[in-house]
């Protein structure tokens, strides 16, 4: 009697599980299919070897980074929202010339329209407002164009140079395409006639296909 009990509760049992067994599969088969993870909305960003060739050091570049460089980017600092579509890279070479790139992936091509004319229309004040800020200095810029890259790109020239204190020249692209923007600036001692704004288009052109 005893047996019989066991052989009969064993076989409730398998039917039992059995049964569970088929229930699950039946319910995995009806589940729908987990969504595909979404690509990464992240810009791309420039190579050492898509910078101006400097005469005498190659060019290093940085990781890509979150968030916005420390300092920020002269004549944009403020302007760029530091949130999780925003990144970074550094260059440098052996001597004073640098660079570096900003890039924003924003949440619709209307806001990265917006967010590049912003950029834009502080860069082209910049020498401006650095004059307000350093009262006895010198400042001057110098608008380069448009360049046929992505959905706009423009190129701009900025020279500052304080009371008693070396010059400095920098190079600004600000582009946009779809819902990304990048701003690229290129930098050293020197004024605008020393900045290699032939080259820096060519390197604008390269921002806006990496985008």
């Amino acid at each position: 009697m005893r047996s019989r009990s066991v052989v009969g509760t064993a076989t409730a049992t398998a039917a039992a599980t059995a049964a569970l067994l088929t229930a699950a599969t039946a319910t995995a088969a009806a589940a729908p299919a987990a969504p595909a993870a979404p690509r990464s909305t992240a810009p791309g960003f420039l190579t050492a070897d898509d910078l101006p060739p400097h005469s005498t050091s190659p060019w290093y570049e940085g990781p890509v980074a979150k968030g916005l460089p420390d300092p920020e980017t002269f004549c944009v600092d403020g302007a760029i929202p530091d949130k999780g579509g925003t990144y970074h890279r550094l260059f440098r070479t052996d001597y004073d010339t640098n660079a570096s790139q900003v890039g924003v992936a924003a949440k619709s091509a209307k806001a990265a329209g917006k967010l590049a004319a912003k950029l834009e229309k502080r860069v082209a004040n910049c020498a401006a407002d650095w004059l307000r800020d350093n009262p006895g200095s010198t400042a001057s810029w110098d608008d380069y164009g448009t360049v046929e890259a992505g959905d706009g790109a423009h190129i701009y020239g900025v020279h500052t140079a304080p009371a008693e204190s070396e010059h400095g020249v920098s190079l600004f692209a600000v582009v946009r395409k779809g819902a990304k923007v990048t701003v690229v600036r290129w930098a050293e001692m020197g004024t605008l006639a020393d900045a290699p704004a032939a080259a820096f288009r060519m390197t604008t052109t390269k921002a806006a296909a990496r985008l």
